[in-house]
């Protein structure tokens, strides 16, 4: 078995693919005609996308294209293909190397349906948002696609949907754990992560004339092969032992999951395997993963070894033509509009909230970018983006307030296990200090041509409370009226299912945020996200958030309702009932309650949005079930009228409200403040 290093070859370190790479293109080619221009008998790779096809930094294909394309390969995109034939897989011609195949930026299904198993209509990464775009499951069905048009040619993975499909997992649309979307795609390789390191190791490896079954032992990847001779088990999968294969041993060392058959059978070993998974995250120290599918082993590599800053600006300095490909024409693309003024200055989250699924893909040590790197950026909005008015609209990433936070012992770093970094307290080893954060507000804003720099990723409160500096920082200069802030919950039962600080936190960060906001002479509001129907939530627990939201004049105006994304740990509570938080061994494993029916789901989002007349009868239902009738009634602490307005209520506990026009409510929450 190759060992596998902790030290990373530098992306900069490859000699380019040809001798005398091309310059870069305007844009990747979508056509014959634009390879021709430029000169191209075929491509050596390409990339093949569920979202239309946008040359910037902010989309998964363009950072991974112009990243091949500065290797020295030539690169083509097919982007949102017709999947009735592969006939449209064909468009560029066959390519040298390989087939790179990715759902988009969301995962396909999330992308497609509501928590509530409906379809939306719209998709913000098609032009002028249509639906309908994509298949769903599009990384199964491109593969598949691109197997038909070619079938000697390599298929690699990549992108959020086959990073969080990497295993046995459960699906929540279809209400059953399926296999690792690699055995369903039938490709030959998937990337997990932030893959730039694995992708140009891939590319460069296959040109040199490997095959893909002798690329097992890049990080960051999943494929198909046995368990090398001289290789040690540790065996996560017996269930009847409270080891969980965490036993550290000399060598080189497996860990075996319960097999897929196991998990789509017991839910224990479900929770058995998310746990070992979320365990084995950490770069410095995680090990080999396997899990057997039918008579196959699944092998996962770990993840891989995180960018440097210079690598991180290497990325994003590429040449991207920072638009749409000119095929859209004058078509909008929803989500291009809400990024074209922003800027990423990091990537990672050390939070661990169990229902997100950042951790899982980018991993939980941050990533950050230079100064030098971000105001160069900035520097080409201003410049290069039509429309640009001197508002830069977002300055952040997966959090607002982690750039350049790091554990303060790197030795330390490498060996912790720990899934959160601020939970269930603040860990004393991590650094929370705000300054270069401020520092680069205050880069920013001098940059010439800049009116106005917005905060629009969420802040992190339980961190920003460390520092008083940045919050007038923030609320001084980078708050437009609202500030979105995520609590979740008010509750400790379901704030700890969730790795959330508790609302005490919240408090204090609004004290602060309002002591700011009257200093700097401003009228801004905090815009409070919270999550209905979480695992470990009960009715109780929803009641007292409603009343803790009428009691601060919060008024959810549209509400999230829990999504059991793939691979999430709030995923394998919904579906086992299972806390893998904890450890999970036969007949001793912690118990969560979730909540699954369509009638306690829509009553907790109902409690979410107390205010709406067509929510009372539900809600007063069911205070009465729970003996709290003394909550019906007018008076300002009371949670619900006794009586019901004419024409209203008829909708209440039995169907979705819809928009006019006939569409449903978008998945998203925005608190408003009541006014007094």
């Amino acid at each position: 078995m190759e060992t596998l290093s902790l030290a990373a070859k530098p992306l900069s370190s490859w000699s380019p693919h040809r001798s005398h790479p091309d310059r870069p293109a305007p844009f990747l080619p979508m056509s014959r005609a634009e390879m021709t221009k430029l000169g191209w008998d075929a491509c050596d790779i390409v990339l093949v996308t569920g979202d239309a096809y946008v040359d910037h930094p902010s989309f998964g294909m363009a950072i991974i294209g112009r990243l091949l394309e500065a290797q020295g390969f030539r690169v083509g995109i097919i982007a949102q293909p017709d999947w009735q034939s592969a006939e449209p897989f064909k468009a560029l011609g066959k390519p040298r190397l390989f087939f790179g195949v990715t759902g988009g930026n969301m995962d396909s299904m999330v992308n497609r349906y509501t928590a509530d198993r409906r379809l939306r209509h719209d998709d913000a990464y098609t032009p002028n948002g249509e639906g309908g775009r994509r298949p769903d499951r599009c990384t199964i069905v491109y593969a598949q696609r691109c197997r038909e048009a070619f079938k000697d040619v390599p298929i690699v993975l990549g992108g959020i949907e086959a990073s969080l499909r990497r295993i046995a997992h459960y699906d929540y649309w279809s209400d059953k754990v399926r296999r690792s979307v690699l055995a369903d795609a039938k490709a030959d390789i998937l990337l997990y992560g932030n893959a730039e390191r694995a992708v140009v190791e891939v590319a460069h490896r296959l040109a040199s004339g490997e095959a893909p079954r002798d690329l097992a032992s890049i990080r960051g990847t999943a494929l198909f092969r046995r368990v090398p001779d001289g290789c040690a088990e540790l065996h996560a999968d017996d269930l009847d032992t409270a080891d969980e294969g965490a036993a550290r041993h000399p060598g080189d060392v497996v860990i075996r999951l319960p097999a897929c058959e196991q998990v789509e059978q017991d839910r224990e070993a479900y929770a058995r395997a998310s746990r070992v998974l979320h365990r084995e995250s950490n770069p410095g120290n995680a090990r080999p993963l396997v899990q057997r599918h039918g008579d196959r082993d699944l092998w996962l590599n770990p993840p891989p070894i995180p960018l440097t800053s210079e690598e991180m600006d290497s990325v994003y300095d590429l040449p991207y033509a920072r638009g749409p490909h000119p095929s859209y024409g004058d078509a909008k693309i929803p989500a291009w509009d809400m990024i074209k003024f922003s800027v990423t200055i990091m990537r990672g989250c050390f939070g661990g909230c169990t229902f997100c699924s950042i951790t899982e893909h980018e991993g939980r040590i941050i990533q950050n970018r230079s100064e030098g790197s971000i105001l160069r950026e900035i520097e080409r909005i201003r410049d290069k983006t039509p429309g640009f008015t001197g508002v830069i609209s977002d300055i952040g990433g997966p959090t607002a307030n982690m750039y350049r936070m790091a554990c303060k012992d790197p030795k330390v770093e490498a060996l912790c296990r720990r899934p959160s970094c601020v939970f269930p307290e603040i860990c004393p080893n991590l650094n929370t200090s705000h300054d270069e954060l401020i520092r680069l507000y205050r880069k920013v804003r001098e940059v010439k041509g800049v009116k106005k720099v917005m905060v629009a990723s969420g802040v992190r409160y339980d961190l920003a409370v460390e520092s008083p500096q940045y919050i007038k920082e923030l609320v001084t200069h980078h708050v437009g009226g609202y500030l979105k802030i995520a609590p979740e919950h008010t509750e400790r039962g379901p704030l700890d299912k969730m790795m959330k600080p508790g609302i005490g936190a919240y408090n204090r960060f609004k004290q602060m945020f309002d002591a700011a906001a009257q200093q700097a002479g401003k009228k801004y509001y905090l815009i409070p996200y919270f999550i209905a129907a979480h695992p470990g939530t009960t009715d109780e627990d929803m009641m007292n958030l409603a009343l803790w939201l009428k009691k601060n004049r919060y008024r959810a105006d549209q509400v999230q309702t829990f999504l059991p994304s793939p691979m999430a740990t709030a995923t394998a509570m919904y579906y086992t009932g299972v806390n893998p938080l904890r450890g999970v061994r036969r007949g001793g494993s912690d118990k969560v309650e979730a909540i699954k029916g369509l009638r306690q789901r829509r009553l907790h989002k109902a409690f979410l949005r107390y205010h709406d007349p067509d929510n009372w009868p539900l809600l007063r239902e069911t205070l009465k079930q729970m003996g709290r009738a003394d909550l019906i009634g007018p008076r300002p602490d009371q949670l619900v009228p006794a009586h019901q307005p004419p024409g209203t209520g008829k909708a209440a506990g039995t169907r979705r409200p819809v928009r006019p026009g006939g569409r449903t409510q978008r998945f998203t929450t925005k608190g408003l403040r009541m006014g007094k």
